[in-house]
C-alpha cells in the first residue's frame, strides 16, 4: 500500500509539473527565449528539482518575481496548494542562480 500511495503522488506530480510547463510556454509564447527554445524541440531541456515544503516553493516563486524572472506557480485546484514551479526558458546563466541550493528530485 505504501509503495502505491508513492507511485500516486510521483504520478500526481508529473502532471501537475506538466500542466505548469505548458502553462508558462503558452503565457510566454511570443517570447523570444521561448520562441528559439521551441524552435529547437529535439534538444530541450529541463530539471526537475526538489523544495522540501510550501513555504520554500513561495520564497522562491517570489524571488524570481522580484528579480523579474517570469514563471508559473502552479496552485493544485481545489485544494489550493502550491504543486510546482516552471520558469520560462532562459538561457542558464540567467537562471542557474536562483536553483543552486535544490537538488534533483529523486
Amino acid at each position: 500500500k505504501q509503495w502505491y500511495q508513492r507511485r500516486v503522488a510521483i504520478t500526481a506530480g508529473i502532471a501537475q509539473a506538466c500542466h505548469a510547463a505548458t502553462a508558462v510556454i503558452y503565457q510566454y509564447r511570443n517570447d523570444d527565449n521561448v520562441v528559439t527554445y521551441t524552435n529547437d524541440m529535439d534538444n530541450m531541456h529541463k530539471c526537475v528539482l526538489e523544495v522540501k515544503s510550501e513555504e520554500q516553493m513561495l520564497n522562491l516563486s517570489q524571488k524570481l518575481k522580484e528579480s523579474n524572472i517570469d514563471h508559473k506557480l502552479w496552485v493544485e485546484q481545489p485544494e489550493n496548494y502550491c504543486t510546482c514551479i516552471a520558469v520560462k526558458p532562459y538561457p542558464k546563466d540567467t537562471v542557474r542562480g536562483f536553483f543552486k541550493k535544490f537538488k534533483l528530485l529523486q
